[in-house]
Order: C-alpha cells, then sequence, then structure tokens
C-alpha cells in the first residue's frame, strides 16, 4: 500500500506470470469487482457521493461512472483481439468523459448496474478462453506497443482495485462507516 491517495493500492506493474492459475485469480477478481464497488458505496450519503476521493481527484460517483465505462471499453478490446488480427484500439480520453454531465449527475446504481451487466458478459467471455486466445493482442496507439490479453487481464483486475480502494481509503478518511 502506499500513502499517495492517487494510488491506495500502488501503481500497476505487470508481473509477466500468465499461467492457468494466475489468470483464474484475475478472473474471479474481475467477477468480484461489482460486488466490492458496490459494497464500498453502499450508504452513502448524497453529499459523500458527491465527495471528491482526493484534492483535486473525481468525486466518488465520477469514480462509480468511470468504472463501467473503462470495463466496457476493456470487454470490447478483448472481442476486437479475439476477431481480428492484432487490431488497434481506439482510446478515449477518460478525463473528459468523467466531466460529461451523465458522470456528474446520474445516480450510482446506474452505473453499478452496467458494471454487473458488463461483468456477467466479460467474466463468461474470460472463463471460456483457450491458451491460444490468450497469446492475443491489441495495438495500443497511446503507448504504440502490443498488448497481450494476459498483461491486459492483470491491468483490470489491478483497475478494479484502484477505484474501490479509492473509495474505501476516502470513507477511512472521513471517518464514514
Amino acid at each position: 500500500m502506499t500513502t499517495d491517495p492517487r494510488y491506495p493500492i500502488g501503481k500497476f506493474a505487470y508481473d509477466g506470470v500468465a499461467t492457468p492459475q494466475a489468470r483464474a485469480g484475475r478472473i474471479e477478481e474481475i467477477a468480484q469487482a461489482p460486488a466490492a464497488l458496490r459494497a464500498a458505496v453502499r450508504g452513502l450519503t448524497p453529499k459523500q457521493v458527491d465527495t471528491p476521493y482526493r484534492e483535486g481527484g473525481w468525486t466518488v460517483r465520477q469514480v462509480v461512472h468511470h468504472v463501467p465505462d473503462s470495463h466496457l471499453n476493456a470487454y470490447v478490446r478483448f472481442k476486437l483481439a479475439l476477431t481480428e488480427d492484432t487490431p488497434t484500439i481506439k482510446p478515449y480520453d477518460q478525463e473528459r468523459w468523467a466531466e460529461l454531465a451523465d458522470t456528474r449527475t446520474v445516480a450510482p446504481e446506474v452505473s453499478l448496474a452496467l458494471l454487473d451487466a458488463v461483468h456477467e458478459r466479460w467474466v463468461a467471455l474470460l472463463r471460456t478462453m483457450t491458451p491460444a486466445d490468450w497469446r492475443r493482442a491489441y495495438h495500443h496507439p497511446e503507448y504504440n506497443r502490443r498488448i497481450p490479453l494476459d498483461e491486459v487481464l492483470a491491468l483490470y483486475a489491478w483497475h478494479g482495485r484502484h477505484h474501490v480502494a479509492h473509495i474505501t481509503s476516502l470513507r477511512e478518511r472521513e471517518g464514514w462507516r
């Protein structure tokens, strides 16, 4: 863990482990992410939901909406990588998405339901992937490199925990029970 509120569980670092056991663990983390996010926001007041998780950071509401935005993109990127030869994915500006009206006003429950649905489909796909599927990749133009699906899986397992920790760390700092 770190004292930097931007990275309460540390920055993402891919360990290169691509065993069936590592994959199964990461898939389970992705499967559990919607429940973890829901638990992190359970019982928060409207004022608390509109509190930034850190100075200059997104509000809890924006974090909750960001997670399904991001994971929906990841799910689509997996499908592209599984059906095309190293496709170049379309990046998106997550900061600008977080400023859109829906992200600032819609109830968190809407995105929690969306995350449930996305993860149900995504996890079903992940659990059926073959060893050959896991060797597939996409090209990310922002990083100008090929990113293997094993690395993407690790990234999004971390990503869910990362944003849940933003909220749980805020709750702890503020004494919100």
